[in-house]
């Protein structure tokens, strides 16, 4: 049955996806010329390491705390579903790739005394990811020659081109939404959904406050804006560890963690390191990273990837006196 709300509809998200595409070509365009810049390599000390692998591209340093996994550059723009993939898996959704095997550095893990937690689970119902946190940095040396060292949530940051939505019924008395050609606020009378593309600026947020002055659009406004704001990654990665099937064949353990889901920043039930958040790896319109491309060096570039177990505060014990304890358990 034709609709002339779903024809708007349709029009209005070919016009932003055409302003986008060009947006982003225009900011490629004026950005160096990435084949012009020669990568970079690590030059590592291997004092006190010990590989863990013959390839050398794990290695565990007991005094240290921390395991270091050789890695390359391989995605500077996109979405995320990984901070790190194994080879020839995801390196379309990842921003760096390893050929060192995911049951390497889970037992590296296990060896410096972390206990995984449990991936995500989808069905029959969502269960989140749970573990022992980890902090992950990125060490890479720069077209100086200087070796730099960063947290590796500095590269990567909330997507802004997308849409946020928010339920707003009923629909303010009064209200007119702009009709200026821009197209980027709109109501959706089916779902009763006020909805937003893109980034807001502080100016837009006031201009658009001032249409209504109903409590639900004025909070639904200060979501979009608040949302739509570049930020970096806020949350830290947990050791999930992924999980082993009995091969039906072979009746060997299959560690899935070899699917490539080695460092995720998207849930995935296979994953060896997620992030502690929910994060939807249910389609890439509800991805929510994006690399932070201007932080991140040349594609090719040498990164080593610091993995190091987080102590979790203990418990802080009762200064009572035996005697007391005992008072106070009558």
């Amino acid at each position: 049955m034709y609709h002339p709300f779903r024809k708007t509809v349709f029009l209005w998200v070919a016009f932003l996806l055409t302003a986008y595409l060009v947006e982003r070509e225009e900011l490629r365009a004026a950005e160096p010329d990435e084949k012009k810049v020669v990568p970079t390599t690590v030059d590592l000390d291997t004092t006190g390491l010990v590989p863990l692998n013959k390839e050398e591209t794990v290695y565990i340093d007991r005094k240290g705390n921390r395991l270091l996994v050789r890695s390359k550059v391989v995605l500077r723009r996109g979405l995320l579903e990984m901070l790190c993939c194994l080879k020839d898996t995801k390196e379309h959704e990842s921003i760096l790739v390893t050929t060192a095997r995911s049951y390497i550095v889970h037992g590296g893990l296990l060896a410096l005394g972390v206990e995984p937690g449990r991936p995500v689970r989808y069905y029959p119902k969502f269960v989140p990811a749970d573990g022992p946190k980890v902090k992950i940095n990125v060490i890479w040396t720069d077209e100086n020659g200087k070796q730099q060292k960063s947290d590796s949530q500095e590269w990567i940051r909330y997507v802004v081109d997308r849409y946020y939505y928010e339920v707003v019924d009923p629909y303010p008395k009064g209200l007119v939404l702009p009709d200026n050609g821009e197209g980027d606020l709109r109501y959706d009378t089916f779902s009763k959904e006020l909805f937003w593309f893109g980034h807001m600026s502080k100016k837009k947020r006031d201009e658009l406050k001032k249409l209504s002055a109903n409590e639900k659009y004025q909070q639904a406004i200060d979501k979009f804006y608040k949302e739509s704001q570049p930020r970096v990654m806020d949350t830290g990665y947990i050791f999930t560890g992924s999980r082993f099937v009995e091969d039906e064949e072979t009746k060997k353990q299959i560690y899935l963690a070899e699917d490539g889901c080695l460092i995720c920043v998207a849930n995935m039930p296979t994953a060896m390191v997620d992030v502690g958040i929910e994060s939807s790896s249910q389609g890439t319109d509800n991805l929510l990273f994006e690399p932070f491309t201007e932080r991140i060096p040349p594609l090719g570039t040498e990164v080593i990837i610091e993995i190091i177990p987080v102590k979790e505060p203990a418990a802080e014990e009762s200064k009572n006196t035996p005697e007391e304890k005992n008072a106070e358990g009558e």
